[in-house]
Parts: structure tokens; sequence; C-alpha cells
């Protein structure tokens, strides 16, 4: 891999040797930029204009237990696709056994509570949900702990019909640490979250459907699939119309109902001074697709 590297750069030097000096930089920069290796996730793009991003967790021995450094690359992966202006949609995915069966206890069994306040441990695992793109989770086999905290970080949950959901801290002595105990409430009701976390207790997906956790379950091997589609459904659209409007329904978690009206209605009054409203509404009053510019 090294000596593949350095004739890469051999021959991208020689190429710039004959160029004008501005030429010369944008070519250096395009020679020295590589995407980022992952050892523990698998990054695309997918979809008819691959303009879906497809994350797919990949720790497969340890059912994609959360280690530390793949939710690093997790966040460094959607640096990635948020900058990529192709980009409308992202998937976050596991394998048909497991989305991730939990948060990896080895690496945190020796953690002490200087160690885990003082370096404000599980911080940066909020990055999925200040994505500025919407997010889809396909949910197959084990969403537990971290797991089901990440699916529910994401901001639709689609599950294979073999998904368990569940936060089982409490029978290894703590308690969710990344979004269990407030996320899981607001989706299924406080009755359902006490009992949930509580007992540890696993729900399946249909439970998770009908109590409104996950927003459809799937055939396991349609899932990803599916997702994409969804995912492509949403790239179709004005992407910073589409942001402008996860920002809203978002806003619904953290205001009261005046002060989420009100947050709305900024917003859409904030529409009309976009190109694509006009185009939008133009559009449909000529009867044809629109012609989205994302501006």
């Amino acid at each position: 891999m090294a000596y593949f590297c350095q004739n890469i750069l051999k021959i991208a030097a020689s190429s710039i040797a004959s160029q004008s000096n501005s030429a010369r930089f944008a070519a250096y920069r395009l020679a020295s930029t590589a995407a980022p290796s992952y050892q523990h996730i698998i990054v695309e793009k997918q979809g008819a204009k691959t303009n879906v991003g497809v994350i797919t967790l990949n720790r497969p021995k340890a059912l994609n237990a959360l280690c530390d450094a793949l939710m690093r690359e997790v966040s460094t992966a959607l640096d990635e696709l948020e900058l990529d202006k192709d980009v409308g949609a992202v998937v976050i995915t596991g394998s048909e056994k497991a989305f991730a069966a939990g948060a990896d206890i080895k690496e945190m069994v020796n953690n002490t509570f200087s160690k885990v306040y003082g370096g404000n441990f599980l911080n940066h695992w909020n990055r999925v949900s200040q994505c500025k793109k919407p997010v889809i989770a396909a949910v197959n086999g084990y969403a537990l702990g971290g797991g089901c905290e990440l699916a529910m970080m994401c901001d639709i949950i689609l599950a294979g019909e073999n998904a368990k959901f569940g936060q089982p801290e409490i029978a290894i002595g703590t308690i969710p640490g990344a979004g269990g105990t407030q996320r899981l409430i607001r989706s299924v009701g406080k009755s359902k979250a006490m009992e949930m976390c509580l007992t540890g207790s696993p729900i399946t997906a249909q439970e998770a459907e009908k109590l409104g956790l996950v927003s459809r379950v799937l055939p396991p091997k349609e899932l990803v699939a599916e997702a994409v589609k969804m995912g492509e459904k949403i790239a179709s659209h004005s992407k910073l119309i589409v942001a402008m409007c996860k920002e809203s329904v978002s806003q619904a978690y953290e205001t009261t109902l005046q002060e989420g009206l009100l947050f709305e209605k900024r917003t859409f009054h904030t529409t009309f001074a976009t190109v694509d409203r006009k185009e939008g509404m133009t559009a449909f009053a000529e009867k044809r697709p629109p012609n989205f510019t994302d501006s």
C-alpha cells in the first residue's frame, strides 16, 4: 500500500510540474486528499443517483457493539456526508443479526467516575442527532442499550421483523447514558419507558411499531433497500427546505407547544425567501416536476 501511495504521489508531482501555479495547487490538493479509511464501519453512496449515504456498522464478532472508536468513525463519516452536496439523506444500519447489541462493556468495565465525568464520556455520541441531513436507522436484529439509543438519535427508524429494542443497562448496574431514559419516554410514553428501563426487558419490532418507536416493520432482507428508497424520496426534494423542515419537527422535542408553533411559523415564513419555495409552487401551478437548486 505504501509503495502504491508513493507511486501515486510521484505521478501527481510529475503532472503538477507542467501546470500553472493555480493548477498546481488544485492538483496537489487532489493528490494529497484521501477518503477516510474506516476499521469499524463501511461507508458508501447508494440509490439510482448515488444521493443516499449508507453507514454500515461492521463489528460482526462483537454484534456491532459500539466502541468509542466506532462512534468516532460514525462522526467522521457524517462530517463527510454532510459536506457532500449530492447526498440528501443518510442511512445507518448493521447486519441482519444485530444493528448494535449495545455499548462495548469490555471497554467500559474499568472506567472510574472521575475518568468518565472529567472526560465527559459519551458526549460525542450525540453527533448523529445533530446531523443536518435526515438520518434513517435501518434496524435488523438486536438494538439494545447503546444500539437502541443510536437508533433513537436518528430521525426515522425502520425495523426488520426480527428486530428487538431494549435498554438493559439496569442488569449490569448502570443506566442508559446516551439518551435512553430521555428519548424513549418521548416515543413510547412514561409507563412503557419505565418498564423497559427498570426491567431491562426488550420489545419486538411489532410492539415498537404499535408504540410509535419505529415507523415501519419490513422483511429483514428488504430493510436496507427500503431505507435507501426512502432516502431517495427525501433527497428528491430541496435539501435546503428538507433541513428546515427537519429542524422544525425536531424543535417539538425541545419546546412547549406555543414556542414550537411560533418556531414553525417563522420557519414557514423563511421559506418564502428561498428560490426553491418559488420554484416548487410555480411547478405545482404549471403541473410539472419542480427543478430544485437547494437555494
